[in-house]
């Protein structure tokens, strides 16, 4: 049985939805449908991606029923006017706010990102700011909630450069985190666009479910 994607919110435009974690976000195989094979056969209608989030990520996305406001979200997307948060569970103390800036590597083959120090090809600039919302104990070691903008979309970006400041996300193996978490502690909790029908700015927010380690520490 397929899953059922929860809906937030849906016009003739675009459809507000929560992506399960280990679900891709883009064109999936027969076996494990992606998103928007997820969405078509739910709404019965054309579905297009403006976005990612990483397969093994949960939380809000947004996707297009058409090319025109597909268009109009990339444009946003582009010009750094479509707002993404996340919330993240990283081991440490972090400070209580903070603007990271880094230089970024893919291996597509090993499909993992480094931070690099200087520019060469494939390497691109990346971004995002935070501010502590909790901390506590996890597992006798010491956690904060931190809640994140990002200004750039690179992949693994939240998780590659929290791991090279010695924080990596809880349950998040692939970048140094030593526990036995199926997934990492990431979830898309906010996004803000315009809207192509009204021009007013829309915002939709969305808190972790309880099975995520994070939640515990939300309010």
């Amino acid at each position: 049985m397929e899953k059922q994607i929860e809906i937030i919110f849906q016009n003739e435009d675009i459809v507000v939805c929560i992506k399960p974690a280990d679900t891709v976000s883009e064109e999936g195989t027969k076996e494990n449908p992606g998103m928007p094979a997820l969405l078509s056969n739910q709404l019965k209608c054309e579905i297009f991606p403006v976005h990612r989030l990483d397969k093994a990520v949960g939380g809000l996305m947004v996707f297009a029923k058409n090319k025109k406001s597909a268009a109009y979200l990339s444009a946003q997307i582009a010009s750094g006017k479509f707002v993404k948060c996340y919330y993240a569970l990283v081991y440490g103390k972090t400070e209580d706010s903070g603007i990271l800036e880094d230089l970024l590597y893919k291996d597509a083959a090993a499909n993992k990102t480094f931070v690099v120090k200087r520019e060469r090809k494939g390497v691109k600039k990346a971004k995002l700011s935070y501010e502590k919302a909790a901390c506590g104990i996890l597992d006798e070691k010491e956690v904060s909630l931190v809640k994140v903008r990002l200004y750039t979309g690179r992949s693994h970006q939240i998780r590659v450069q929290f791991a090279s400041r010695k924080h990596p996300l809880v349950g998040d193996r692939r970048y140094g985190a030593k526990d036995g978490y199926k997934f990492p502690e990431l979830y898309s909790c906010l996004l803000s666009f315009q809207s192509r029908e009204t021009n007013e700015i829309m915002t939709f927010e969305s808190k972790p479910g309880e099975e995520m380690k994070m939640s515990k520490y939300i309010v």
